[in-house]
C-alpha cells in the first residue's frame, strides 16, 4: 500500500502546476478529504455530483482540461473516470478489494468505505506530495492533525455548536453576576468599642418639671382610712334586736 501511495506521490509532484490536478468524490464521506487535500496542495477539488461534459464538452461553463485526475471510489466516481479515459487523462483511484479498475492507470489499495480510511489516505497523499516537492521536511513531524480529513456527521457538528452557544450564555450570566462579598475583609475591620463611647458620654440629670395647676401631685401621699377601727354599730346586721329563732 505505501509502495503505490508514494508512486502515485509522485505522479502528482511531477505536474509543474498544481492546479491543474483534479481530485473528485461525490460520496459524502471522501468530500471533506479532497477539500482538505486540495488547500495543502493547491489542487482543485470536485466535491459532490460531478457535472457530464465538463472534462469533454468545451462549450459549457464548467469546462475543464486537467492533466492529472484523483478519485476517492471508481465506482461512485464513474462519470469522471470515462470522461477522463476519452481525453488521456491520467487516473489515480483509492481502490478496494470489490473496485473495477478499468481506465485505472495508478490503483492505491485501500478502504475506500471507511471514513478514517479514506481521510487517512488523503492525508498520507497530501503529507508525501508535499515532502517530494521540498514544501516540508521528512525530518520533521507534520503539524496538520489527521482528524481534519475525516468525515464529521452535520447533525454532530450543530449539536456541537449549540452546546458552544449554551456554554458561552452561562459564562456571559456567569460574568454579569455581581461578585460575592468578602467576609474576611469585612471581619479584618477594626470594631468599634461601644462601651468606651458609653462611658465618654457625659451623664445628663433629667429635667424636673413642675406639676400643671388643676392636675393633683402624686407624689404627695394622701391620708389612708385605718381599715382596722370597727364600724359603727358592732356586727348587728340587722340593726335591731336579735330575733329568737327558738
Amino acid at each position: 500500500m505505501w509502495e503505490k501511495m508514494v508512486l502515485a506521490a509522485r505522479a502528482i509532484a511531477a505536474i509543474e502546476n498544481p492546479a491543474d490536478v483534479f481530485v473528485v468524490s461525490s460520496r459524502p464521506y471522501g468530500q471533506r478529504a479532497i477539500l482538505k487535500y486540495a488547500a495543502a496542495t493547491g489542487a482543485v477539488a470536485i466535491a459532490g455530483r460531478f457535472t457530464p461534459g465538463t472534462f469533454t464538452n468545451y462549450i459549457q461553463k464548467n469546462f475543464r482540461e486537467p492533466r492529472l485526475l484523483v478519485i476517492t471510489d471508481p465506482r461512485a466516481d464513474h462519470q469522471a473516470v470515462r470522461e477522463a479515459s476519452y481525453v488521456n487523462i491520467p487516473v489515480i483511484a483509492l481502490c478496494n478489494s470489490d473496485t473495477p479498475l478499468r481506465f485505472v492507470d495508478i490503483a492505491v489499495p485501500t478502504n475506500n468505505k471507511s471514513i478514517h480510511s479514506i481521510g487517512l489516505a488523503w492525508w498520507f497523499l497530501a503529507r508525501e506530495v508535499l515532502r517530494l516537492r521540498g514544501t516540508i521536511s521528512r525530518e520533521v513531524p507534520w503539524e496538520v492533525m489527521v482528524d481534519l480529513y475525516f468525515y464529521r456527521d452535520p447533525e454532530e457538528v450543530e449539536k456541537e455548536e449549540q452546546a458552544a452557544k449554551e456554554m458561552s450564555h452561562q459564562y456571559a450570566l456567569a460574568d454579569t453576576i455581581p461578585s460575592t462579598e468578602n467576609w474576611a475583609t469585612e471581619a479584618a475591620e477594626p470594631v468599634q468599642d461601644w462601651a468606651a463611647e458609653v462611658a465618654a458620654t457625659p451623664a445628663v440629670a433629667p429635667a424636673v418639671t413642675q406639676p400643671a395647676s388643676g392636675y393633683d401631685d402624686w407624689s404627695t401621699s394622701a391620708p389612708t382610712e385605718d381599715w382596722s377601727a370597727p364600724a359603727p354599730g358592732g356586727d348587728q346586721w340587722g340593726g335591731g334586736a336579735t330575733e329568737n329563732w327558738a
